[in-house]
């Protein structure tokens, strides 16, 4: 090992090693934040001046790190948030943590990282270590990184040192965290892998050496892959359900009771968030590079896109039980965020729900104890409506979208409302009015009577 490695591993042991993130969002930010709190300086970097500021002022914008949290790492006077990537000169070791979005056409734009390592090639300090844990696909590490540095004569395992760690951030999970949750590596060289090992052990309890970065690349996609696969499968068995007359959802619990060869997965109205809907596609478009086309991933995206229009199809059904037509209609969306007890709308089936209800000619509104805003795709902002039980009831539906855990679900369902319940957040209520997405729906009429016999 040269002197270059030697330098960087006592610095990273004795942590006077001065580490950077770029990239403060969902992912950066906590990183950030666990760095500072292992007793590391640190150096974020963001573009957004806006997030700088509220940063500096200790105000936090993500669900996960509390403003009185924040604030005590800025106390440290070990944390320099900055949009100024000069700052990159003073860095010892800087991980990337910036989106990594599909284009229209669904092919991975990578171009944030490209002007991140644009910015690396005019500052970084001889013996760096970068790691990308920006999610992508098999290659990204050597092609958009490696292959740069190296064309300015850069030797890679000597010069600088480079792996791929992919981030495992799982917004408002109260169990796993930056630090515990388990953290798989992969180096360019067996240098890169010692120091890149050394330093995330240092604020991750337990790190996951692979033998490369496509390895590492690869696992990340593996992971969200796997899901978006049987979150389609169940999905379609849902529909297949609706289309049988049988409750889906007493079909899972009958299923889980089984205590080896089964994992429960739920249907919902599609899916959303920074990973499943974004990663498969990153897989399925690097393995056509190589002649490969992956018919899971593909009908399983399909699938699952195609959930909004079963959700909207679905109400229109029970309106027309009610002599009623989704055109016209008051219809009061509960849940915008795209998973329970967060704001974060990234991809959120429930802004595809909102527009397909739009495009219908339905009135259409929506609460949300987190969201309270998003822009349509007119980019016009839309503002949640007050939570006002009087007023829920003057709404001719009320569509379950997102399952926050602070919705008073009894008095809800007790407002006579009809109810599409795409969650199953109501089984505590098996209420006539109340219909769920995987079971078919029972007649008007039918509801009516026990709802007068109730």
């Amino acid at each position: 090992m040269n002197k270059q490695y030697q330098t960087l591993l006592n610095a990273i042991e004795s942590k006077t090693a001065v580490l950077g993130v770029v990239g403060l969002g969902y992912v950066g930010l906590p990183l950030a934040v666990e760095m500072v709190k292992q007793g590391f300086k640190v150096v974020g970097i963001d573009l957004d001046a806006g997030k700088i500021e509220r940063i500096q002022r200790g105000e936090s914008y993500i669900h996960d790190i509390p403003s009185e949290s924040l604030a005590e790492v800025m106390g440290t006077g070990r944390f320099k948030p900055t949009t100024d990537y000069a700052s990159l000169q003073e860095i010892d070791a800087v991980s990337i943590c910036v989106p990594t979005p599909l284009s229209e056409n669904q092919d991975p734009d990578t171009s944030y990282i490209v002007t991140v390592v644009e910015q690396i090639k005019r500052y970084m300090k001889k013996g760096i270590l970068i790691t990308l844990e920006s999610t992508t696909y098999p290659g990204t590490t050597e092609e958009l990184i490696q292959r740069e540095l190296e064309a300015l004569g850069h030797v890679v395992g000597e010069d600088f040192f480079l792996c791929f760690s992919p981030e495992r951030v799982d917004p408002s999970n109260v169990k796993f965290n930056t630090f515990n949750t388990p953290k798989v590596i992969g180096g360019t060289t067996e240098a890169c892998l010692a120091l890149g090992n050394a330093l995330y052990s240092k604020y991750v309890q337990t790190v996951v050496p692979v033998s490369s970065p496509k390895v590492a690349e690869m696992s990340k996609l593996l992971e969200n892959t796997f899901r978006s696969v049987n979150i389609a499968f169940i999905n379609e068995m849902a529909m297949m359900c609706d289309r049988m007359g049988i409750d889906i959802w007493e079909v899972i619990d009958a299923a889980k009771t089984k205590p080896f060869g089964f994992m429960p997965f739920y249907p919902g109205p599609g899916i959303g968030g920074h990973c499943i809907p974004l990663d498969p596609m990153y897989l399925s478009w690097k393995a056509k590079g190589f002649r490969f086309y992956s018919q899971f991933i593909e009908l399983a995206q399909s699938t699952n896109d195609n959930m909004p229009y079963y959700v909207v199809n679905k109400t229109s059904k029970i309106l027309n039980e009610y002599a009623k037509s989704i055109k016209k209609s008051n219809i009061l969306i509960l849940g915008m965020a795209y998973k329970p007890d967060i704001s974060d709308l990234r991809e959120s089936p429930a802004l595809e729900v909102y527009e397909l209800y739009k495009d219908s000619g339905a009135q259409v509104e929506y609460y949300d104890p987190y969201a309270t805003s998003f822009r349509d795709k007119h980019g016009r902002t839309v503002h949640s409506v007050e939570y006002n039980l009087e007023k829920f009831k003057s709404y001719d539906c009320i569509v379950l979208v997102t399952n926050h855990s602070n919705l008073d679900y009894g008095t809800i369902a007790h407002l006579g409302v009809p109810i599409v319940d795409t969650r199953n957040a109501f089984r505590d209520y098996p209420l006539p009015h109340i219909y769920k997405i995987g079971h078919s729906v029972q007649h008007a009429a039918e509801a009516d009577e026990a709802l007068s016999v109730g």
